[in-house]
């Protein structure tokens, strides 16, 4: 009997031990589950209401910064991957050209090529039958031309994140400043007065930062792209101008 009694009570503590663990897995499961979407949920909600304390004035200017910021970063950002151009087959192309058809079929790949290079030399072929001096004329000025081009607009992008931490910084200081202002007519320093008043301050500051880095990160890679086109620029002018040398002296010999 007792026997019996024992092997039924160890039985009935292994089933409950069970399903105690299974409960507890099961809710260990449902609370990883709603973890993620509440904590994305709540990220959501406490950056915008961090922003709306950050008040409608400077925030909405520093948002302002970004939008327009980011505008302009990826309408170069397109203009420039546009811009570029395979210059080992555009070269390739025109020195073909110029041995078998002449100024005008090279002028003609230049024309069907986009790209500043392409503009480059057609300049260049185009001032060919002038001497060579002229034409390497042409291909500085026109590239100056197209190297303002490929800077236009970035100016506005370096405006924007000098400003963005400025205007946080001055919301930092009224911010600031108003809470001193609240210390004054209350007469006593005491935190939970002004903790509000400096929270909200910072908060500016936080955002303007914020605004800087993402868009300097969009301007260090503009001006790389920038800095790599005109150095392909500048190799294929100096290859335009050796190419024509050669073409010249091949019609003399002819």
């Amino acid at each position: 009997m007792k026997k019996l009694f024992s092997i039924l009570a160890a039985g009935g503590l292994f089933v409950l031990s069970t399903n105690t663990v299974n409960a507890m897995a099961t809710t260990a499961t449902m609370l990883q589950d709603a973890a993620p979407a509440e904590a994305e949920k709540g990220f959501t909600q406490v950056l915008k209401e961090m922003f709306i304390q950050g008040g409608a004035g400077f925030m909405g200017i520093v948002l302002l910064c970004l939008i327009l910021g980011l505008a302009v970063a990826i309408e170069r950002i397109i203009y420039l991957n546009m811009a570029t151009t395979n210059t080992a087959k555009l070269k390739q192309q025109v020195e073909d050209a110029l041995a078998s058809g002449g100024i005008e079929a090279a002028k003609e790949v230049c024309r069907n090529t986009k790209g500043p290079v392409a503009s480059i030399y057609y300049q260049g072929l185009d001032r060919a039958g002038e001497g060579i001096d002229n034409a390497e004329k042409a291909v500085v000025a026109y590239g100056g031309v197209q190297m303002g081009q490929l800077e236009k607009n970035v100016s506005w992008l370096s405006l924007f994140i000098a400003v963005a931490p400025m205007l946080g910084f001055m919301g930092t200081v009224i911010g600031m400043i108003q809470a001193f202002q609240k210390i004054s007519a209350v007469g006593n320093l005491s935190a939970s007065l002004i903790a509000g008043d400096i929270q909200v301050a910072l908060l500016t500051t936080v955002f303007g930062l914020i605004t800087a880095i993402i868009l300097q990160i969009f301007y260090n890679y503009i001006i790389a792209k920038i800095d790599s086109i005109v150095n392909d620029m500048e190799d294929s002018s100096i290859v335009l101008i050796d190419m024509l040398v050669d073409h010249r002296k091949d019609v003399v010999v002819k």
